[in-house]
């Protein structure tokens, strides 16, 4: 049995990484709803791995390298083929696709697996993460990009929310506007992957109130957001994370 329960982490590390190279393949064929889909399993199973080390002692350095690895695909690699896929399509609808000096734009995609990359190598030597995570964690910024990419292309999904007059106003938006800004996005939002900014961590060790007050007001934001302003409001929800870096702060 205990040859059994001990695979059980990498079983899971291994449906993690399969949906996170799903979520590529169909980010880079512009399927950003399905591709968002499969980074939100892949989070899920990345998640599960870890507590099923835990509760089945059955954590190994084998399965802390192949965890990274995993992640590195599925939340590195399948976000930035999900932006380089949408900022082409830009690209291609403003005619801009033959103009060297804005093909570069494309290359802001690139820093979302390269960063990521070096946040989960940052994260595997710095013994201060062992309770709470110094810079932005690598599925939350997957979870965000996709969302974001999501809630910006034409896909019907991203519309339903309770406010139509928010999917008007993402569908107004200029694409020449939405290019620059990504584009920048990309830059700053992967520099928060190394960055010293403290956040909590999504992991519980009980189901007490005052042990993860923080977790629960997130989940519940997560839930209202989402209710109320469809995929919107799953990015929404990443924002409210990063900005909660005071109260993670005292917990450092």
């Amino acid at each position: 049995m205990k040859n059994f329960t001990k695979h059980i982490p990498n079983t899971l590390t291994f449906i993690s990484l399969s949906f996170g190279f799903y979520a590529a393949i169909l980010g880079i064929t512009g399927n950003y709803f399905g591709a968002m889909n499969a980074i939100f399993i892949a989070a899920l199973f990345d998640f599960a791995d870890g507590l099923a080390a835990r509760l089945l002692n059955a954590s190994s350095v084998l399965g802390k390298e192949l965890d990274s690895l995993a992640d590195v695909i599925s939340f590195g690699v399948a976000p930035g083929m999900i932006l380089f896929s949408f900022l082409d399509e830009l690209l291609h609808a403003l005619s801009w696709n033959d103009l060297i000096i804005y093909k570069t734009l494309l290359l802001s995609a690139f820093t979302i697996p390269v960063f990521s990359a070096l946040r989960l190598a940052k994260f595997n030597l710095d013994e201060r993460q062992k309770t709470s995570f110094i810079g932005l964690p690598v599925p939350a910024h997957a979870i965000l990009w996709s969302s974001l990419v999501t809630v910006l292309s034409a896909d019907a999904h991203a519309s339903i929310c309770v406010f139509p007059q928010l999917a008007e106003f993402l569908t107004s938006i200029r694409p020449e506007i939405i290019l620059f800004v990504l584009s920048f996005l990309a830059l700053a939002t992967s520099f928060l992957l190394i960055s010293e900014i403290p956040l909590f961590s999504l992991k519980m060790k009980s189901l007490s109130w005052k042990a993860n007050k923080h977790i629960y007001m997130l989940f519940v934001s997560a839930i209202l957001f989402v209710a109320f302003f469809g995929v919107a409001g799953v990015a929404a929800t990443i924002i409210c994370y990063i900005v909660s870096l005071r109260e993670a702060h005292n917990q450092i």
